[in-house]
């Protein structure tokens, strides 16, 4: 069976803000259309980017340099520009720097949700640079940058909770007017590192990483480059682990050997399980052992891959072992405590489950019927849902909030596994 999964978001945004920092006209085919990257894209044209929409490609107007606030834009509280990020991180953690390139004073929100996640480091970063900026309480949104352009320089950053800190000060460095030399402390997520650097070369960047791990950005600008967008590797992964544990074939094409994304990882974890892994120049197939058994009974690290960890502790009960899965602390500042969310669902299903500050521990069980708390997380949901193919019973209290990466995700599933058990209530 061929899954058809959607263009990569970290990608999609990463190229929007490339495209809009270039100078000429860059095509974006086949973007992924969703919730956060359609907040990306209007939060951008905001800023002044032209975007539109051609057949199923974005078209984006660069500016060749950071946005200029509007000074006849100024609402009552004084603020030049507000922008608006939705439920989108990546939008307040990526824009922020780039609006520190330009001109004029820009204020950053968005939803509680994301009012809850941590801007600390990527707020002392952009001050160090000589930037203006002030946060919310807790070091978070709403975030407000009065800028007058950065010259770059050397800095040290704190990564240990995320590494779109580091990847929106990379993705901004171009446009600086001197070398920006960043040593990323207790880095996470090293291969959405890799992603940001090898799309910053695409776009004309002159990057240097040193043996210490420090990287150097040279200013000069990005030229446009046409870009497709390959397919989502993170959301790639509820289909594999749907083949798994049903005993049946997927095949996810243009995600193969070349991929930038680090999260195809994951079906080396479900090799681990017994399921059948062929990667490919042009596709990645993974095909479940006849009967959905899987092998358990070991450790493994995901801190690289942590938004595929709750794919692997959803299905962990089927396992004839139990799996533990370390090294993703981190997981606990995303769109929910990830860690601690997948624990209370499992011991609602009824399975043992076990936790602690960056680790999972799932032991074989039977799940129970029980309702999902989703917490308006989309991984959560769809995770689970791989789950009910196996077992009935299982609904979600939110099966809507997969829109934030994959609206059509629910009937994609029933389209590939029409005799399977799904959610209840989608």
């Amino acid at each position: 069976m061929t899954a058809r999964v959607p263009g990569s978001k970290s990608i999609t945004n990463r190229a929007l803000l490339l495209a809009a920092a270039a100078t000429g006209v860059t095509r974006l085919r086949a973007p992924l259309v969703s919730d956060d990257t359609l907040a990306f894209r209007t939060a951008l044209t905001g800023l002044g980017v032209r975007i539109t929409e051609t057949g199923d490609a974005w078209e984006v107007t660069g500016t060749g340099r950071g946005p200029v606030a509007a000074t006849n834009a100024t609402d009552a509280d004084g603020a030049d520009a507000r922008v608006w990020c939705a439920d989108a991180g990546t939008a307040a953690r990526f824009l922020p720097p780039f609006a520190a390139t330009g001109k004029g004073r820009f204020v950053f929100d968005g939803t509680d949700q994301l009012r809850a996640r941590p801007l600390r480091p990527l707020a002392d970063a952009l001050t160090a640079l000589g930037a203006e900026v002030s946060t919310g309480p807790g070091g978070a949104l709403p975030l407000t940058v009065t800028a007058d352009g950065l010259t770059g320089g050397d800095i040290t950053l704190d990564s240990s909770f995320s590494s779109q800190y580091l990847t929106g000060l990379l993705l901004s460095a171009p446009l600086m007017s001197a070398p920006l030399t960043v040593r990323a402390r207790s880095l996470v997520s090293r291969p959405y590192i890799d992603m940001t650097l090898a799309l910053m070369r695409h776009f004309g960047a002159l990057t240097e990483e040193h043996g210490d791990g420090a990287i150097t950005v040279y200013p000069g600008g990005y030229t446009a480059a046409d870009l497709t967008i390959e397919p989502d590797a993170s959301t790639a992964s509820y289909f594999f682990a749907a083949a798994a544990v049903t005993g049946r074939s997927v095949t996810v094409p243009g995600l193969g050997t070349g991929s930038s994304q680090g999260d195809l990882g994951f079906v080396e974890v479900l090799r681990r399980t017994g399921a059948e892994v062929e990667i490919t120049a042009s596709a990645t197939t993974v095909t479940g052992r006849p009967d959905g058994r899987l092998t358990g009974g070991f450790d493994v690290d995901m801190g690289n891959i942590s938004d595929t960890f709750m794919t692997l502790a959803a299905i962990a009960p089927l396992a004839d072992g139990p799996v533990t899965v370390t090294g993703i602390g981190h997981a606990r500042l995303k769109e929910s405590d990830r860690i601690g969310a997948v624990a209370r669902n499992l011991r609602a299903l009824g399975i043992h489950t076990e936790e602690g500050p960056e680790r999972i521990t799932v032991h074989p069980g039977a799940p129970r019927p029980a309702e999902i708390a989703c917490h308006r997380d989309h991984r959560i949901a769809m995770a689970f849902s791989v789950l009910g193919l196996r077992t009935g019973g299982i609904t979600l209290d939110d099966p809507a909030c997969v829109a934030k990466t994959f609206p059509g995700f629910h009937d994609e599933l029933r389209r590939l596994f029409p005799g399977a058990a799904t959610p209840q209530g989608i």
